[in-house]
């Protein structure tokens, strides 16, 4: 790699595995951090939306993912670089295990990560029923692969000072490292969880209150003066390969309407970003709410729409007016929650919800996850966006699938994943385009220009009903 270069003080908080505390002790950091009158990036660790939503709102800035599947090596740590140099320190939640990865070679895992941005980890510790034997298994973590700097444990689930100090002592006295914070039993600092994470931070009302809350309970058990010397320590210097282009086209030349509310809240903020860049002026709607404004495309995201049935219901001219105006041929780009919502219907849990109509298809809601990881596809037909031949790189995670379908078109084929199911996503309709396929701007940057320059062809479209938000 070449170009400028810099080192940035910054932690990687990680696991020995999944639900061992990772969330809750990067919130709590990121929200004491702040606190302190410092300025702290954060960042998650592979395709998520909902931890990085709680990571924003505990940082007041937004999450940033890094993701080597979804995006090039080099792009990921030029975003890296461009967010840390606006702040004093960076903090990255891992995925999993620190070792788990999605390829046998361990290419890809958080350790990976670690490495490749050269910050030193500290590892959280479910303690549970575990005193001196905690030493056993930090060493392990550490002699494992060497070159991850393992430089200090967070013990999460400590019963009591008297186990704290057995835990501390067997880890400091044989591994070498410090611990640098506590995480004490206590039912109140979990985050309410559904499927296979969090409730997203949007979805909760109090989700304000609920950070300071946390920061509350466990700043005086965290060791911030010990973490921030250990952000300290990075060692890798980070490279620019290219010169950042802010560079905005002609702004406001097509206006985008984004959904933006507690069902539709999945966006990575690349994303939007892309889609400002490319010229467009982001209008946000809320579905619960709002009516359609003079829009020449419409983004809707992912989310949990299942959970606002009655609500998405309720809002009868919206869904009309989206039908409508897709008729017209609206550009629209949707993802995963969003196909859902432009389908004539969601059923779920014995009961049937009319939805936008547009797709000529059901949506079936299942308690077991009907496509969840990696997606890679080929784009194998024409449609609104993309050139036949184009491979792309994203991930999926839902528990619906599509049935009484009516000769649906796709674009994709599916290589690996999902998607619909029979390996094939990516369904379109007029300039509509709609896929359980989750796509990264940083990994698919011609996705916005595409999508802006459709929007810009097809300005002639006048919605049937013009109603801007209050």
């Amino acid at each position: 790699m070449s170009g400028c270069k810099a080192t940035y003080p910054g932690v990687l908080i990680s696991a020995p595995q999944g639900r061992s505390g990772k969330t809750i002790a990067s919130v709590a950091l990121c929200a004491a951090l702040k606190k302190r009158g410092l300025v702290v990036q954060p960042f998650k660790k592979g395709p998520d939306y909902i931890d990085p939503s709680w990571l924003s709102g505990a940082a007041g800035r937004d999450c940033r993912n890094l993701d080597s599947f979804l995006m090039p090596e080099e792009t990921m740590l030029t975003s890296y670089q461009k967010a840390c140099a606006q702040a004093e320190m960076s903090l990255v939640e891992g995925a999993m295990g620190l070792y788990d990865s999605p390829e046998s070679t361990g290419w890809g895992s958080t350790a990976h990560l670690a490495r490749l941005l050269g910050i030193p980890v500290i590892l959280v510790v479910n303690t549970t029923r575990m005193t001196s034997s905690i030493a056993a298994m930090v060493m392990g973590y550490q002699h494992f692969q060497p070159d991850t700097n393992i430089a200090g444990v967070i013990l999460n689930n400590v019963s009591g000072s008297r186990h704290e100090q057995k835990l501390r002592t067997a880890v400091e006295q044989y591994c070498g490292i410090p611990v640098v914070g506590q995480i004490p039993r206590d039912p109140d600092l979990a985050l309410t969880q559904r499927h296979l994470g969090h409730i997203p931070f949007a979805e909760n009302y109090e989700a304000q209150s609920v950070i300071e809350r946390i920061c509350n309970k466990l700043e005086p058990y965290l060791d911030l003066d010990a973490i921030m010397a250990i952000s300290k320590t990075c060692k890798v210097e980070v490279r620019s390969t290219s010169p950042s282009n802010d560079y905005i086209r002609e702004t406001g030349k097509v206006r985008i309407g984004v959904m933006m509310d507690r069902v539709f809240n999945f966006y990575y903020p690349e994303n939007l970003e892309a889609l400002r860049k490319a010229g467009a002026e982001l209008v946000f709607i809320n579905s619960l709410q709002d009516q359609l404004p003079e829009i020449d495309g419409l983004y809707i995201g992912g989310g949990f729409p299942e959970f606002f049935l009655k609500e998405l219901v309720a809002n009868r001219m919206l869904r009309w007016q989206i039908a409508n105006a897709i008729e017209a041929g609206l550009p629209v780009y949707a993802e995963c929650a969003g196909l859902m919502y432009l389908c004539r219907g969601i059923n779920w849990q014995g009961e049937r919800h009319e939805m936008v109509g547009a797709i000529p298809a059901e949506i079936e809601l299942s308690h077991r996850p009907q496509g969840h990881g990696y997606v890679e596809v080929q784009v194998v037909e024409d449609n609104p966006l993309f050139p036949v031949g184009l491979t792309l790189k994203g991930h999926e995670f839902h528990h619906s699938k599509l049935v009484k379908t009516d000769n649906l078109e796709f674009a994709y084929r599916v290589m690996r994943g999902h998607g619909v199911g029979d390996g094939l996503d990516g369904v379109v309709y007029k300039n509509v385009f709609a896929s359980y396929t989750h796509l990264h701007a940083l990994g698919t940057p011609q996705w916005a220009e595409a999508f802006v320059s459709l929007a810009l062809r097809e300005r002639k479209y006048q919605p049937l009903v013009s109603v801007s938000k209050n």
